[in-house]
């Protein structure tokens, strides 16, 4: 059974979604994030996902009272991707404001060796974030995109005690069209790690989907569904999203 996980985007310390990652296309949620991780809790979230927008156009933490805000009142595992450059940031979120996960992005192409170092020293707690456009992987809040292909930069990392990685179509972010399953069979296939879905989510069809998906492939494979502005907009309860994942 995949883990339903409701996202929580950060931007000026409001609740935000973007339209496939661009700045300029927010819509804006939410003033009180801590109120908003309640929610999904209540709903029966797995775990919250939560974006630095900032920290991710940035490069340095830019949300972290409202990320304290979040884990505090989560009572569920929290993972957290945006600005996270260097050990000492990874240090921060892991130590300092006890997020469970971490999620590397832009550095596994920028600075593959920080993934190794974090995974040595967070076994188990790091999560690669791979976003890609036509599978090509983007870093740098989306605003730049790399020849690399998503299906062979997983491969890198192979060995390591990675605890998912979560695969994002940029095309599909904030359009509620539905995942891109084609392309997400292929990364499952190729990873050595289990992967995590994002983008496109608009509907229960899609959740059931992707989890109709996780049952046809090895067992892990695909192990979660992130949720963002299908839920804000109403599109359905996350409530609603746990029956349509079935058992």
């Amino acid at each position: 059974m995949i883990d339903l996980i409701p996202a929580i985007d950060l931007r000026g310390g409001q609740v935000v979604r973007l339209l496939r990652g661009e700045y300029d296309q927010e819509t804006v949620y939410g003033t009180d994030p801590a109120s908003v991780a309640r929610r999904w809790r209540e709903g029966g979230g797995d775990i919250i996902h939560i974006v630095d927008l900032d920290g991710a156009r940035d490069g340095v933490m830019q949300n972290r009272a409202a990320i304290e805000a979040i884990v505090k009142e989560a009572g569920i595992p929290t993972e957290l991707g945006g600005g996270l450059r260097d050990m000492a940031a990874v240090d921060r979120v892991l130590g300092e404001i006890g997020v469970t996960r971490a999620i590397l992005g832009s550095v596994l192409l920028e600075t593959p060796e920080l993934a190794h170092e974090a995974a040595k020293k967070y076994p188990g707690r790091i999560v690669l974030g791979i976003d890609a456009r036509d599978g090509r992987v983007a870093t740098r809040g989306w605003r730049e995109t790399s020849e690399v292909m998503a299906t062979g930069l997983v491969k890198e990392f192979a060995g390591l005690e990675i605890a998912a990685v979560i695969y994002t179509d940029i095309a599909r972010d904030g359009t509620l069209e539905g995942p891109n399953l084609e392309q997400l069979t292929r990364m499952a296939e190729a990873s050595p790690f289990s992967i995590i879905a994002s983008g496109g989510v608009g509907s229960l069809e899609h959740v059931t989907a992707v989890a109709d998906l996780a049952r046809r492939l090895p067992e892990g494979a695909i192990s979660g569904l992130i949720i963002g502005k299908a839920l804000y907009e109403n599109q359905f309860t996350l409530e609603q999203a746990v029956q349509a994942r079935g058992a």
